[in-house]
């Protein structure tokens, strides 16, 4: 199986540690910095799966996709953040020789609208998306380590295209030691994780706090709450639905399981902020605010920390 990780960060070097254990025959396109390590010292993993090394010789590395030469592939893997979407979907069409019929393209992206991204250049029918609530974290530019795991990745359509053509690739990840399925629902997948991190990840930014302290206090409570009872109103409005009836049951689990689970990691969004990036906010709690406006319903409390993370973003500069 010939799998392209489009996207050199932590996400798609643990995918790629999986997918090359399981005897993949794997191409990752990184950054420049990040594929001299990769040639010269491998890919190594590490953290709650246990410890992995891939050789340098057991997989691909580049720089660019003009430098893969008469390939083509059975999947290609975006894992590169939401604010890169359009980039990446125009660089991918730009390059088509490495695709063949058969090819699929699966995002492994945080947030809501990537898929409508790659559909305005691609066939629905080629385009996948992934929930992935995996923690993962690159300590240096070749090695990552795998903090912590809430669920089985979930792979599906978001629109209701096959699923037996994905079945290989979910077997190969989860050969590779990260659990993962293929899933009928992944729009309900996507909105779970949606509310999840719209309530976390600003706020754990904001504070500079890990999940766990959030939950731990009764003053955030309140703001959480109102998060995902506002997230939840607008994407129902927007036609969409989750795995759960209503905010309140959404957040008995949020509370009793989904933040202990994860209760030490801190936010991606304060990990940008730290390292002067720019956060995935404008996917996360900016989605929800452009389908608000849509719908005219009102989103105070998401509107404050989105404003408040662009703020903090214009201060990493």
């Amino acid at each position: 199986m010939k799998i392209l990780i489009y996207g050199g960060g932590s996400v798609g070097l643990g995918l790629a540690s999986c997918l090359i254990k399981a005897g993949g025959d794997v191409d990752i396109v990184a950054r420049k910095q990040t594929v001299a390590a990769l040639r010269k010292d491998g890919l190594v993993r590490r953290g709650i799966f246990g410890e992995y090394c891939a050789p340098p010789d057991k997989f691909g590395a580049f720089a660019s996709l003009k430098e893969i030469l008469k390939k083509t592939y059975d999947y290609i893997m975006v894992c590169v953040k939401s604010f890169d979407s359009a980039e990446a979907a125009k660089d991918l069409a730009e390059n088509k020789a490495l695709f063949d019929k058969e090819t699929k393209i699966v995002l492994f992206q945080n947030g809501w609208g990537n898929a409508e991204v790659f559909v305005s250049l691609f066939q629905a029918e080629q385009v996948y998306s992934a929930r992935v609530i995996t923690g993962f974290h690159r300590p240096s530019d070749n090695e990552v380590e795998i903090t912590v795991h809430a669920d089985a990745i979930h792979v599906g359509s978001l629109f209701g295209c096959d699923l037996a053509c994905i079945e290989k690739l979910c077997e190969f990840i989860d050969r590779g030691e990260i659990p993962c399925e293929k899933t009928s629902d992944i729009a309900g997948d996507l909105w779970s994780k949606m509310l999840y991190n719209c309530a976390l990840n600003p706020l754990g930014a904001i504070l500079d706090v890990p999940y766990g302290a959030l939950a731990a206090s009764d003053f955030t409570r309140v703001v959480m709450n109102n998060i995902v009872e506002e997230v939840f109103e607008v994407m129902q409005k927007a036609g969409y639905k989750t795995h759960w009836q209503s905010a309140k049951d959404y957040l008995a689990v949020f509370y009793q399981r989904l933040v202990p689970d994860t209760a030490k990691h801190k936010s991606s969004t304060l990990q940008d902020i730290l390292a002067k990036k720019k956060t995935e906010i404008e996917a996360l709690n900016g989605a929800v605010i452009r389908l608000a406006q849509q719908h005219q319903i009102s989103v105070p409390y998401n509107k404050v920390v989105y404003n408040m993370v662009k703020f903090a973003e214009l201060g990493s500069k």
